[in-house]
Parts: C-alpha cells; sequence; structure tokens
C-alpha cells in the first residue's frame, strides 16, 4: 500500500513517521496537500488539554491543496480545483503529504490567492464568521472584542466593522496601531491591571471573548440589557449575572461540532461564506495575520513557538 510522510500522535507529543495513504470514500474526497495551516487547537489536543486523541492519528485541522481522488457521491467537485479545508478532529487531519477530507467541508480557493493564506483560513476564518452569524442588527452597535490580536479576533473585528458596529478593541499594545487602522474605535492593552476599569463607563450591546470561559464572565457586567456575551475559546455554562437583572444572552462557538452535528445545508452555508471571505482577502477588504512560514519537517518546533510565544503569529507549513 502507498506510504505518505505524516505527524502521528504518540503519547502527548508528535512524531514524523510513515502512514498508508488513505482511500477515498463515498463521501470524501482525497487532497494532495501544498501547506498546512498551524492552529492552537492543535498543540492544545496534542497536549490533551482537550481530551482523548487516538494513538497514532494524524493532527492539524486546516489544509490546502489540489483534490486527486473523489468520491462517487460527491461528483460536483473536480480533481485538480484548489481548494481549502478544515477537517474531523476524530479522523487523521491535515499533518501529512495527503488528507482525506469529507466532500462538504471544502472551500474553493480563488486563482488569486496563495496556497499559504488559503491554509491560514479556514480555522480563524470560519470561527469568525460563526460568532458574528450568532447577532442580529449590528449596524451601530457598540462591540467589545477580548484577544483582537489573535486571528480570529483581527477578523472577528473586521467583520464587525463591515457591519457598520462600533468596535473596541482588547489586545496586546503592539496590535493598536493596526486595529485602529482597520477601524476600532478603541484600544486598550490587556496587561494594564484595571483595564476592565477603563470601560466600566460604557454598556456594549455585545462582547465577544478569545480567552477562556472565566474571562468571557468577566465581561458581563459591561453588556447592555439583552446583550450578548459570545465565547470563543470555552463555553459559560450559566449566567455570570442575577436573575432578572440584564438578560444577557449566553452563545458558543463550536467549529469542530459541526462535523458531528452540522446539516448538508449548513455546511453549504458555511463553505460559501468562506469562499466570499477568501474573495474579500484576494481584493484587500480584509487581512489575515502575520503568516510565518516554515517547513513540514519542522511542524513540531512551529506548535512550540505557537504555545509559547503567543504573539498573534499565524504558522504555516510548507513541503521542501
Amino acid at each position: 500500500m502507498p506510504q505518505m510522510n505524516a505527524w502521528l500522535y504518540s503519547n502527548n507529543t508528535i512524531k514524523l513517521a510513515r502512514k498508508a495513504i488513505p482511500t477515498v470514500g463515498e463521501h470524501s474526497v482525497l487532497v494532495k496537500n501544498s501547506a498546512i495551516g498551524l492552529n492552537p487547537v492543535d498543540w492544545k489536543l496534542i497536549a490533551g488539554n482537550l481530551g482523548h486523541f487516538n494513538e497514532n492519528l494524524i493532527p492539524g485541522v486546516d489544509g490546502m491543496g489540489t483534490i486527486i481522488a473523489v468520491g462517487k457521491h460527491v461528483p460536483q467537485l473536480r480533481i485538480n480545483s484548489r481548494v481549502a479545508y478544515h477537517t474531523d478532529l476524530r479522523q487523521d487531519g491535515s499533518y501529512s503529504e495527503y488528507t482525506l477530507v469529507d466532500g462538504r467541508a471544502l472551500i474553493p480557493v480563488p486563482d488569486g490567492i496563495s496556497d499559504i493564506a488559503a491554509a491560514a483560513f479556514p480555522c480563524p476564518g470560519l470561527t469568525a464568521w460563526q460568532a458574528v452569524q450568532k447577532l442580529p442588527q449590528l449596524s451601530g452597535k457598540r462591540i467589545l472584542v477580548n484577544g483582537a490580536g489573535g486571528a480570529v479576533g483581527r477578523i472577528i473585528c473586521q467583520l464587525l466593522i463591515a457591519l457598520g458596529a462600533k468596535v473596541y478593541a482588547v489586545a496586546s499594545e503592539k496590535h493598536h496601531a493596526l486595529l485602529s487602522q482597520i477601524g476600532a474605535v478603541q484600544c486598550v492593552d490587556y496587561h494594564h491591571r484595571h483595564w476592565l476599569d477603563a470601560l466600566s463607563t460604557i454598556r456594549f450591546y455585545a462582547a465577544f471573548d478569545m480567552v477562556n470561559g472565566e474571562s468571557a464572565a468577566r465581561l458581563a457586567p459591561l453588556l447592555e440589557y439583552y446583550g450578548h456575551l459570545v465565547s470563543i475559546q470555552d463555553r459559560v455554562d450559566k449566567s455570570p449575572l442575577p436573575p432578572f437583572t440584564a438578560s444577557i444572552s449566553l452563545h458558543e462557538i463550536a467549529l469542530a461540532a459541526q462535523h458531528v452535528y452540522g446539516s448538508d445545508q449548513q455546511w453549504q452555508q458555511l463553505m460559501q461564506a468562506g469562499h466570499h471571505l477568501l474573495q474579500q482577502i484576494q481584493v484587500g477588504a480584509l487581512s489575515l495575520p502575520t503568516i510565518e512560514s516554515v517547513s513540514f519537517k519542522q511542524i513540531d518546533k512551529a506548535l512550540d513557538n505557537l504555545k509559547n510565544r503567543n504573539d498573534g503569529t499565524k504558522y504555516v507549513a510548507l513541503f521542501d
């Protein structure tokens, strides 16, 4: 059976090894990878922070490449088409030369988008789109984005501003100039001990949090009556506010769960949104974070940088 190079999970670490090239199924396609996007969820899974990960499974949720085989129930997809994708965490992922992908989970890549940009896009781009879709009537509303300097937060800010929202961004000071340039009304540095106090006189229609559930809960007192609290990295199980006060709505975002619970119609809508956002990137209406390319053979070291540096850099692995 033909073999491929792949990173395999073993005992909370990964090793470069050989594994059989997967056979295409009826509802899947086989993608020959050109570039692989690295995300925080990857190192968190490998470290055991997000539950059990099967031995010798290939990590990685994001990638892009060309379709080389198509299942019989996905005839609308064409061989040699350039696609980006987000994978199902229960199956082998993108850290390999070839990846088997659900035929519903493929984003057509416009000709003007580089392989690197396309691979960097799916997880942060689709997560940001899902998050913004949670809220109605955004034009003119004051929105707080905590973690605006990261990949997801930066895209959320841009989507909100494009919809007419007044965005207040919480991020490290080094990101303030860029966030102001894209239209943030005010930037606050979370390194300042009393940064929440600096916002205490403002009431927000919604707050997006990219840190964790505890961090999201701390934003709740800043919300107006019938406001919205959107937690990206975690869920807030119950309202942080007393009953019958601001009556806020809690929202959780779980892109990976769409592989289990998403309908065909929801997949179609998400992939169309992804294609539209890539077109926006192509014409300069939407920007990605700073991207650093690394060798496929250096994915383990790049993951360490992603975990320990936390400076907003997006890593994309390329084949030598």
